[in-house]
């Protein structure tokens, strides 16, 4: 028995050399090494280079949760409005020989009610008479592509901020009467040193997130605007420095309008121009991060350069039904077929103040004075001659706003805006129809508005 069991023993190691011998003459896999994530310190914090690659990327985002409160005009509306914003961030980029190669773009998904579907020019603080509600069945997600562009050097190609823009409502919870678009454009930046920069950009005015284009309205015909024959030219000076910001701009636009009436049949090309210049200061001597913005802008047949489109007035002046508006038109036609361009200047001042590292203080406002040209079949008052509205417009807001921790935000703000006419017109009634005095109805020549909003916001 012992002789067999030594016998077995010695065949299974003689086995298992023989099977050592051939693994061994087989080729060996070694595993891939592990490339670890590697920060990229070149452009800022949050960029890594991605695997296998010399791009640097950063990918971050928004979270935004609004309630808005104030005055409605109408009891068809709620005198309320919630919204809930979710924003992501993308940003790829690669050094060159022929510079920073950067692609980026924003997307951004939106629910609102109430006060936020009734917004006449992105102001919060006034929803037009006659709105429905937007809450019964719960309201539908809205998308947006805020923001699509390539950067390679001096070229900027894609959806970006427009270059004609300086102060872009930067604080705030609300929108002032200032330049602020983000579209489709192509353009050049040429850099000087010392901070100097110029830049010459072509803009399609009709991708916009802001109205650029206005139409043209005529009293006694029909007048329209026909197709383009280029985009809108813009051209900007730029110094950024220790102290801050400035910048002057100006801005070429085209309008190829057909008039027809009882007196004339015909076309014509007009153009409209805007310029803009403003400063930012710095103020580190109050505060930490403490800034000022100034800045003043005109235009000429291009209100949409100034913030404004598509109608104008507060409270009772405004209505919800399209043929009772007080609309907003770049260019007017006379009984005679002469056309006339809409001119408007506006000013603009914000200031953030950090009380505290933690909590800080945005003031701000807008004055604008419009110059029409034209009349409205809507501002028409029985038995009286109508003049153009000529409207002045002021708006006023500040908010307190708490970060208890980094990217977060929690704060309140209240906004009021006020317009006068130079004539005054028949009132919005709930409906947002405009009954005659002889029917109940009464004039304005003034109006406002106000509303309060509360915000919670993570930016990562």
């Amino acid at each position: 028995m012992k002789l067999v069991k030594s016998l077995l023993l010695g065949s299974a190691a003689g086995f298992a050399a023989v099977a050592g011998a051939q693994a061994a003459d087989l080729p060996s896999r070694k595993a891939a090494p592990v490339e670890y994530v590697r920060v990229c310190s070149a452009y800022g914090a949050g960029f890594f280079y991605i695997p296998g690659t010399e791009t640097c990327l950063r990918v971050g985002g928004r979270v935004r949760a609004e309630y808005t409160v104030g005055t409605r005009y109408g009891e068809g509306q709620d005198a309320y409005g919630t919204r809930s914003r979710g924003r992501l961030n993308v940003d790829a980029r690669t050094a060159t020989a022929y510079g920073t190669l950067r692609t980026f773009f924003r997307y951004e998904l939106t629910v609102s009610s109430g006060f936020y579907a009734g917004a006449i020019g992105g102001n919060q603080g006034i929803i037009a008479p006659g709105q429905a509600r937007n809450g019964q069945g719960g309201p539908g997600t809205a998308s947006n592509l805020d923001l699509a562009f390539v950067q390679f050097g001096p070229i900027t190609a894609g959806r970006a901020q427009s270059f004609f823009d300086f102060y872009a409502n930067d604080f705030g919870f609300s929108t002032l009467r200032t330049a602020d678009s983000r579209l489709n454009l192509l353009a050049y930046t040429a850099t000087f040193g010392s901070g100097f920069s110029a830049t010459v950009s072509l803009e399609d005015r009709n991708t916009g997130t802001g109205q650029r284009e206005n139409g043209v309205v005529s009293p006694a015909g029909t007048a329209a605007i026909l197709g383009q024959d280029f985009p809108d030219v813009v051209a900007s000076l730029r110094v950024d420095q220790g102290w801050g910001s400035a910048q002057l701009s100006g801005a070429i636009t085209q309008r190829n309008i057909s008039n027809t009436g009882p007196l004339f049949n015909a076309s014509k090309d007009e153009m409209g121009f805007a310029i803009q210049g403003g400063v930012k200061i710095n103020l580190p001597m109050l505060a930490a991060g403490d800034v000022l913005f100034l800045q003043a802008a005109y235009a000429d047949g291009a209100l949409g350069y100034l913030g404004w489109g598509g109608q104008f007035g507060s409270g009772r002046q405004t209505t919800a039904v399209a043929g009772n508006q007080l609309v907003i038109n770049d260019f007017g036609v006379s009984a005679f077929g002469n056309t006339k361009s809409a001119t408007g200047w506006s000013f603009v001042a914000a200031f953030r103040h950090f009380w505290t590292p933690q909590l800080r203080t945005e003031i701000y406002g807008s004055y604008s004075e419009l110059s029409l040209g034209y009349t409205l079949a809507a501002q028409a008052v029985p038995g009286r001659v109508s003049r153009p509205l000529d409207p002045k417009e002021m708006i006023l807001a500040g908010n307190l706003i708490w970060s208890p921790v980094s990217g977060l935000d929690i704060g309140l703000e209240v906004i009021y805006t006020r317009t006068e006419l130079k004539q005054a017109v028949l009132a919005a009634n709930n409906a947002g129809a405009r009954p005659v005095l002889a029917a109940g109805g009464r004039l304005v020549k003034s109006d406002d508005a106000v509303a309060a909003r509360f915000r919670i916001q993570r930016d990562f």
